[in-house]
Order: structure tokens, then C-alpha cells, then sequence
């Protein structure tokens, strides 16, 4: 199964950092939070990706581009002149990854519109790559088949300015309401399961996919509510960045669940 990361926005919140490189390219430790994200899914079997990029998307392409060779020891040897280079050893991931350009303005709904010719008929994962979490991805992957719905959303505690979502007992989600401060309230964390359906409900560049698809699902009962209530963390802000890299320099960091 893909999973798709939403990698293309201006973060325009972290703006100290954001000005050089795409914020999902911001790093924790010495990894861009990109990366964090997709050992998370790694963990759990999930090893190809799709990469939505937009702004600076040059800097997310030569980063993987690079990644064998910095992730490996390496000869270059010029004595036949030429440049012969020699692998020794090496700890690269065993990724697939598909980094497109869905375009510098696009919406979040656009851009997920836009890779469908590489997910075709096919369920898919989705998240953003901005934020981490200690969710387990195989229990999710389970719960989303258990419901026959077109969407699972992973559902947190956290009270910041995040869609708001109206939870029943059976966790299906009746209402979605994007940019509400409720103190206490659960949220859309990301961590997303989608049928191919979904791409019925995305019109353009301009669709905000938490706002009128994301709407209309919950009206229609196909919007369900996976409950997460241990760690995750996004990072708009410099200050949440900092707490991330604490957590990480501490080398207690509860996302880091392929190191436990």
C-alpha cells in the first residue's frame, strides 16, 4: 500500500527555517521530519511513497537523489581518470519513493488529485509531513477495514487551531469544522486511510481537502474517527520544533517506535 505525504506548503508559521528549504525538510537531529515520518510507516511494512511537493520541491528531490550516497561509505577513486566510485557499506531504507511536483499554489485537495494516476484503483495512506506520532499504523490499517467507509482520519487530543471533528460512539464522524479552538476536543491528527473514491470528491487545484470534501464525507457517513491517545506532535511553529528536537536529543522520543 502507498503512502502519500503532503509535503508542498509554505509553512509560512515557521518562516525562520521555512524561508531555505520546504518545511518537511526541517530537520530533527540531523533527519528532516520528512524522514521521521516515513520510518514511522516503514515500521509497520508500509515502504512506498509518495511525496506531494511544491514549494522549493527541487530541495525534497536532491535530498533522495543523495540519499544512497550519503548514507553509505564510499571510494572515489580518480587514479584511472575517471571517477570510479566504491560502495562499502551502506544503511539506506528499502523506500520506493515518488516525489512530484503538485504545484506551488495547489491546495491540499489539489495535490492529492494530482498524484491519483499513481495510486489508480488502489487504498492509500496519507499524512502530513509536518507532524509525528507513535499511532500504530497496522492497527489503524485494520480499524479502516473494518468499516467499509471511504475515509479513516486518526483523531488526537490536542487543543490547537486544527479541524475539529464531532465524534459519535461508534466513531463515526457527523461534522467536520475546520480552524476551531476547542479546549479538549479531538482533532484530525493526519494519519489517514482512503479509498480510491476519494478522488470523486476532489474537484481541482483550488479544493481545500479539509474543507468541502472532508464536509461532505461527514454528512454522508463515510468519515470515520480512529482514536489516538498516545503521542503526536505537528510542527508549525519554531517553538514546536524545539520541543521535537528536546524530545529527540533526549533519546526518549516517543515516535521513534523503530528504535523501541
Amino acid at each position: 500500500m502507498k503512502v502519500v505525504i503532503l509535503a508542498g506548503g509554505f509553512g509560512t508559521r515557521i518562516s525562520e527555517e521555512s524561508h531555505l528549504k520546504p518545511k518537511p525538510m526541517i530537520e530533527i537531529g540531523d533527519k528532516p521530519i520528512l524522514w521521521h515520518i516515513m520510518k514511522e510507516y516503514s515500521y509497520y511494512g508500509f515502504n512506498e511513497f509518495i511525496v506531494c511537493a511544491g514549494y522549493k520541491q527541487h530541495i525534497i528531490k536532491e535530498w533522495f537523489a543523495n540519499y544512497f550516497l550519503h548514507n553509505s561509505d564510499v571510494t572515489f577513486d580518480f587514479t584511472k581518470g575517471r571517477d570510479d566510485v566504491i560502495v562499502h557499506n551502506q544503511t539506506c531504507e528499502p523506500w520506493k519513493v515518488t516525489v512530484v511536483d503538485t504545484g506551488l499554489n495547489t491546495m491540499t485537495g489539489g495535490r492529492i488529485k494530482r498524484i491519483q494516476p499513481y495510486i489508480q484503483s488502489e487504498p492509500f495512506m496519507m499524512t502530513y509531513g509536518d507532524g509525528v506520532s507513535n499511532v500504530n499504523i497496522r492497527e489503524l490499517w485494520k480499524f479502516h477495514q473494518s468499516h467499509n467507509k471511504i475515509c479513516t482520519i486518526t483523531s488526537v487530543n490536542f487543543e490547537q487551531l486544527k479541524g475539529v471533528l464531532n465524534i459519535s460512539n461508534n466513531n463515526d464522524i457527523s461534522a467536520f469544522k475546520e480552524k476551531s479552538n476547542v479546549e479538549g476536543a479531538r482533532i484530525n491528527g493526519g494519519y489517514m486511510v482512503l479509498e480510491p473514491e476519494i478522488f470523486d470528491y476532489l474537484e481541482d487545484d483550488g479544493t481545500v481537502f479539509e474543507k468541502e470534501p472532508m464536509e461532505k464525507l461527514a454528512s454522508m457517513g463515510q468519515l470515520k474517527a480512529f482514536k489516538h491517545d498516545g503521542f503526536w506532535q505537528c510542527m508549525d511553529t519554531k517553538r514546536e520544533k524545539d520541543k521535537l528536537e528536546a524530545l529527540w536529543e533526549s533519546g526518549n522520543a516517543p515516535w521513534k517506535v523503530w528504535d523501541k
